[in-house]
C-alpha cells in the first residue's frame, strides 16, 4: 500500500510517499481501506518531531482520523462486516491507503453521508464533545466559551453547544466572525479588536461562563479564569501559544474553579473505546437529524498533502481540511 512515511522531521518536504506492507490485523481488529483523512494540528507537530511515533515497531505514518470501507475483519469481530462504511480516530497511520483499528473504535458513517465528508467528523467532534460535555459538564442553558472558534474543534464545539441547548461564546479573527455566527454562536469575539473578558461579562450579566475549551494557553490562561463563573471549568486541549507564561494559581481559589489538561491521542485503548462508544450513543444520531454536520474548508489530493499542511499552518481555514486518499 502507499503511505506517507516520516524518515526525518522538519518542514512539509519530509512528507515522503513510500510503498509499505499492509498493516497486520488481530482477532478483534478490522482492516480498513481508507477513502479520506483530515488534517489536524497534531499532524504538523508530529512532522516537526514533537510527537513520538505511536507505533515504533513500524514506519512512522502520521494521521489521526479516517473514513473508509472495511476490507477484512479479525476472527472475533462481531460489529462489522466486509464492505461496511466506517470512520474513526486512531493514534496514527491514517495517511495511508489501509489502516487497522480495534472494532469498537470504529463508528458507522452516517446514512447518506459521503466518506469524504465523514473523514472530517471523528477527531474534532469527539474532542469538542469530550471537553465541553463529558469533562466540562456543559448542559442546556449553561454558557461555554471556545477559543479558535473557526477551527475544526471550534466549529464542532459551536454545533454541539447549540444541539444540547447551551449558549456559546467564541473567539476568532476578524475574517472568520461571520462564519462562526452562521454556525450559531451566540457571541463572536474578534480577538484582534475586542477583549473577550469584557465581552463575556456583558453577555452573561457578569456571571461568567461555565466551561471554557481552550487550544491556546499562554497569556489566555489568566484571562480565562477571569471569564469563569463560580465553579467553572477550563478544559485545556492545546497550547498553540507555545512557550508557557507565569500563571496566578490563586485566581482559581475564590471561584472554586479548575483547569483540566486533556488529550485524546495518548489515552489507553480501553479509554478510547469507552469515549467512542459513548459518542456513538449520544452524538452520532445528531448527524442523521442535521443538528450536527462536518464543516469542510478545503480538499487536497493525497499527492498534495504537503500543500494541505502548508495551508493549515497559515491558520486560514474555517473547519476541516480533507485529504482524499482513494
Amino acid at each position: 500500500m502507499k503511505a506517507v512515511v516520516l524518515r526525518e522531521h522538519g518542514g512539509p518536504e519530509v512528507l515522503q510517499f513510500e510503498d509499505v506492507p499492509s498493516p497486520v490485523y488481530g482477532a478483534e481488529d478490522i482492516l480498513v481501506s481508507v477513502a479520506a483523512t483530515a488534517l489536524n494540528r497534531a499532524d504538523l507537530l508530529q512532522r516537526m518531531g514533537f510527537y513520538p511515533n505511536p507505533f515504533p515497531q513500524g514506519p512512522e505514518i502520521p494521521g489521526l482520523e479516517f473514513a473508509g470501507t472495511v476490507k477484512a475483519v479479525g476472527e472475533r469481530v462481531t460489529t462489522w462486516n466486509v464492505g461496511d462504511k466506517v470512520m474513526g480516530v486512531v493514534s496514527g497511520g491514517a495517511y495511508a491507503e489501509e489502516l487497522v483499528l480495534h472494532e469498537r473504535q470504529a463508528m458507522a458513517v452516517p446514512t447518506g453521508m459521503s466518506l469524504h465528508d465523514a473523514a472530517a467528523i471523528p477527531e474534532v467532534f469527539i474532542t469538542a464533545w469530550d471537553a465541553l460535555v463529558v469533562q466540562g459538564g456543559l448542559t442546556s442553558g449553561r454558557w461555554a466559551m471556545v477559543h479558535a472558534g473557526a477551527s475544526g474543534v471550534g466549529t464542532a464545539g459551536i454545533q454541539i453547544a447549540k444541539a444540547i441547548g447551551a449558549r456559546i461564546i467564541v473567539t476568532c479573527s476578524a475574517g472568520k466572525v461571520q462564519s462562526c455566527k452562521d454556525l450559531g454562536a451566540d457571541v463572536v469575539v474578534d480577538y484582534g479588536s475586542q477583549d473577550f473578558v469584557a465581552e463575556v461579562a456583558t453577555a452573561t450579566g457578569g456571571k461568567g461562563v461555565d466551561v471554557i475549551l481552550d487550544v491556546i494557553g499562554g497569556e489566555y490562561v489568566d484571562r480565562n479564569v477571569a471569564s469563569l463563573a463560580v465553579k467553572g471549568r477550563i478544559i485545556q486541549v492545546g497550547t498553540m501559544a507555545g512557550k508557557p507564561l507565569p500563571f496566578n494559581v490563586g485566581s482559581l481559589l475564590a471561584k472554586r474553579a479548575s483547569i483540566t489538561g486533556t488529550v485524546l491521542r495518548a489515552r489507553p485503548l480501553d479509554e478510547k473505546i469507552a469515549i467512542t462508544q459513548r459518542f456513538i450513543a449520544e452524538m452520532l444520531p445528531l448527524f442523521g437529524t442535521g443538528a450536527l454536520k462536518p464543516v469542510i474548508d478545503s480538499t487536497y489530493a493525497f499527492a498534495d498533502i504537503a500543500q494541505g499542511q502548508e495551508y493549515m499552518a497559515t491558520n486560514g481555514n474555517v473547519g476541516k481540511i480533507v485529504i482524499d486518499i482513494a
